[in-house]
């Protein structure tokens, strides 16, 4: 089992150039990816969003993509020869027609607009995906190792839990049969005291805890929420992604407790519920971190 939650950072250098990549995820009930890819890089979203979605199936995953040079500068200072020419021409005109004295030097002519201009280098493409395929292979390997180590922690919890409900449950059906039994006795002394000395019906007695037997029936739910609970246990110890069962299992144990809980006219079946219950809102704020 695994978490949704954990950070994963990789890093590709090759040739001058650096690509970091770095992965923060976060729980959710799909696999959204959230990249922060310039312009120029945009060729390699696709790279990054393949590459997490083989190893990650649900949660939001926040992308960090970083690309420079570590030698030299990402930029190259390129002159104008032309236009520096025109300049020069420009100047010896003003000159002179206004007999003016002095030349435009190397200085101001570098100033003039458009002179010197920063152009980026270009980088092959090709390189660069192969280096971010590579440094987000790393950092997602790296996101799955945490996230494995959080979802033992996880699987631990969930397990201790459920068996907090099985015991809950054992006492349970202890219990059941002994519910009806107690009904039985009680609406007799009832009907004794009311009646004091006319002879109890029993057959309208029977009929009574006949139909309060049916009406408080949980052997159904009893045997459901046991099948449902195996079924939970056995998710956890699957290596697939089991976060959406887990979550499913959680909701139909809850409706079998709340069925229980409904036919219960018992206060100590009515405790175990209530038990059982809490413990299940536990198990269900755990599910959140399960992939």
């Amino acid at each position: 089992m695994r978490s949704m939650t954990g950070y994963g950072k990789g890093v590709c250098e090759r040739d001058g150039k650096t690509v970091t990549v770095e992965l923060k995820a976060v729980n959710n009930r799909y696999l959204e990816i959230n990249s922060r890819l310039g312009k120029s890089f945009a060729v390699c979203d696709e790279i990054i969003r393949k590459e997490i979605g083989k190893v990650i199936k649900r949660g939001s995953v926040d992308v960090y993509f970083v690309c420079e040079n570590t030698e030299g500068s990402d930029a190259e200072l390129k002159a104008d020869v032309a236009l520096a020419a025109q300049y020069v021409k420009a100047a010896k005109q003003l000159r002179d027609e206004f007999l003016l004295d002095g030349d435009l030097g190397a200085a101001a002519l570098m100033r003039m607009p458009d002179v010197l201009t920063l152009q980026p280098n270009k980088d092959d493409p090709e390189i660069i995906k192969e280096m971010t395929r590579e440094a987000v292979c790393a950092a997602v390997q790296q996101l799955n190792v945490m996230r494995e180590v959080e979802g033992a922690t996880v699987k631990a919890d969930l397990t201790k839990l459920v068996s907090f409900i099985v015991a809950a449950l054992e006492k349970v059906v202890k219990r059941a049969p002994i519910v009806v039994e107690d009904y039985r006795t009680k609406l007799r002394q009832r009907m004794t005291d009311i009646l004091k000395d006319v002879p109890v019906d029993e057959t309208r007695l029977l009929n009574e805890v006949a139909f309060f037997a049916d009406k408080a029936d949980i052997n159904e739910e009893i045997s459901r929420l046991s099948s449902h609970i195996e079924q939970f246990l056995s998710c956890l110890e699957s290596d697939e992604p089991q976060g959406r069962k887990l979550d499913f299992l959680s909701q139909e144990m809850n409706r079998e407790i709340n069925t229980m809980g409904s036919k219960s006219n018992d206060m100590e079946l009515t405790r175990l519920v209530v038990e059982m219950k809490n413990e299940l809102e536990k198990i269900r704020e755990q599910i959140r971190n399960a992939e």
